[in-house]
């Protein structure tokens, strides 16, 4: 283990006993678990703490483990410019439990939460404008959870009688899932693109057999 996240790990730990369960290094990072209930007062001590200056939040995002009772990881990514040092900090949660919202730590947290409330539904109490940010506002469910359908609930058109976009539920024709033979369903028959080269080759290379 690097000496000097050793020390950082140690230093965070031991200034935050109640709050941070563990430090540790993983491929070559410090790693910090913290409690979700206690998570604005940790990315405060990561900021403002000597030892730590870690004034840069660089992203938040989300991991779902749908088998797992909390089964969201919410991750904070964190720079210190100071002492040329990166830390990321972990808190769990439940899929209708809120994390309190950073926002108020560190502003650029604001598209970071609304991006993984848009994408994994995680909640965050206190967020000043927590809506949707990457998929329509009228978009049912979260994408990347992990039980969410590849093909989605609905898909959009546009409608020349009613002149405007319109949401429709999921038709998927046999057709269209024989896309390669990777697929779970009977692989196609027609020939793919290319194909005939393959066949020439074969047919040129038999001629030269005698």
């Amino acid at each position: 283990m690097d000496q000097a996240l050793r020390g950082l790990g140690e230093i965070i730990t031991l200034s935050l006993p109640n709050e941070v369960t563990t430090a540790e290094q993983i491929n070559g990072e410090l790693c910090i678990n913290a409690h979700r209930e206690t998570i604005i007062k940790v990315m405060t001590f990561l900021r403002d703490d000597v030892n730590c200056q870690f004034k840069v939040l660089l992203d938040v995002c989300g991991v779902d483990y749908p088998d797992r009772d909390e089964r969201f990881d919410i991750v904070y990514n964190l720079l210190s410019m100071t002492h040329n040092q990166r830390v990321r900090v972990k808190i769990r949660t439940h899929e209708k439990t809120p994390v309190p919202s950073v926002v108020s730590v560190f502003s650029s947290a604001n598209w970071w939460e609304r991006e993984t409330w848009d994408l994994l539904g995680v909640y965050f109490s206190g967020h000043p404008d927590l809506r949707r940010i990457l998929t329509d506002y009228g978009f049912e469910g979260h994408p990347l959870r992990k039980d969410f359908p590849l093909s989605g609930y609905v898909e959009v058109r546009y409608d020349d009688e009613k002149k405007r976009v319109v949401y429709e539920p999921v038709k998927m024709a046999q057709d269209f899932r024989n896309f390669d033979f990777m697929s779970p369903w009977e692989a196609m028959d027609a020939p793919l693109p290319g194909d005939e080269k393959a066949e020439d080759a074969n047919d040129t290379s038999s001629e030269g057999v005698s």
